[in-house]
C-alpha cells in the first residue's frame, strides 16, 4: 500500500536534501563496514555481488525525518525487511548517519530494486530521500519532493515531482 509523503515546506526540503547530501552511509557484510558516497560509484557492491544491476539504500526509521521513538523504529525496520524478504530482495545491513553522529538509523541495502519499486517503498515507509544508483554508476539521492526554488546547489540528486 503507497501513501503520499505529508506536504513538507520547501524550506524543509532544502533543508533536508543539504543532510542528507552531507550524511555518512554505510553498508555492512560479515561484521565488516564500507562507505558509500553519494556522486561516487560504491565498488565494493559491485566486486561482491557480480550479477545485481542496481543498487539501493532505505531506511524505514524516522518518517518524514521527524524523530520517533526505537520500539516504533525497530517495528518498522522489520517490517521493511519483511517486504523485502517477501519480494525476494537480498538486501545487507547500511547504516545512515549525520557526521558527527547527532542523527542516525539503521537501514538496508537493497539489490536489484529499479527506481520506481525503491519510491514505492520510499513512500510506503515515509521516506523522503533514499540512495539509488545503476552498476557502474555514481550513487544518487532520491527526493520525495519536488525541487525548492531554492536548491541551487548541482549535486546528484533526483527530485520527483
Amino acid at each position: 500500500m503507497s501513501r503520499q509523503l505529508p506536504a513538507a515546506s520547501e524550506a524543509d526540503v532544502h533543508r533536508l536534501a543539504t543532510a542528507y547530501l552531507g550524511a555518512e552511509y554505510r553498508w555492512a557484510r560479515e561484521g565488516d563496514w564500507h562507505d558509500i558516497r553519494i556522486g561516487l560509484p560504491a565498488p565494493g557492491l559491485e566486486l561482491l555481488y557480480p550479477q545485481a544491476l542496481s543498487f539501493a539504500l532505505l531506511s524505514a526509521w524516522n518518517p518524514w525525518s521527524r524523530p520517533r521513538d526505537e520500539a516504533a523504529n525497530r517495528r518498522q525496520d522489520a517490517a521493511l525487511e519483511a517486504g523485502l524478504a517477501a519480494r525476494g530482495l537480498e538486501h545487507l545491513p547500511s547504516f545512515s548517519s549525520a557526521p558527527n553522529r547527532s542523527w542516525r538509523e539503521p537501514g538496508w541495502v537493497i539489490l536489484d530494486l529499479d527506481p520506481e519499486g525503491l519510491d514505492e517503498l520510499a513512500r510506503q515507509f515515509g521516506q523522503l530521500g533514499a540512495l539509488w544508483w545503476p552498476r557502474g554508476g555514481a550513487v544518487r539521492l532520491r527526493m520525495q519532493a519536488p525541487k525548492p526554488a531554492t536548491f541551487r546547489r548541482a549535486a546528484p540528486i533526483d527530485w520527483l515531482e
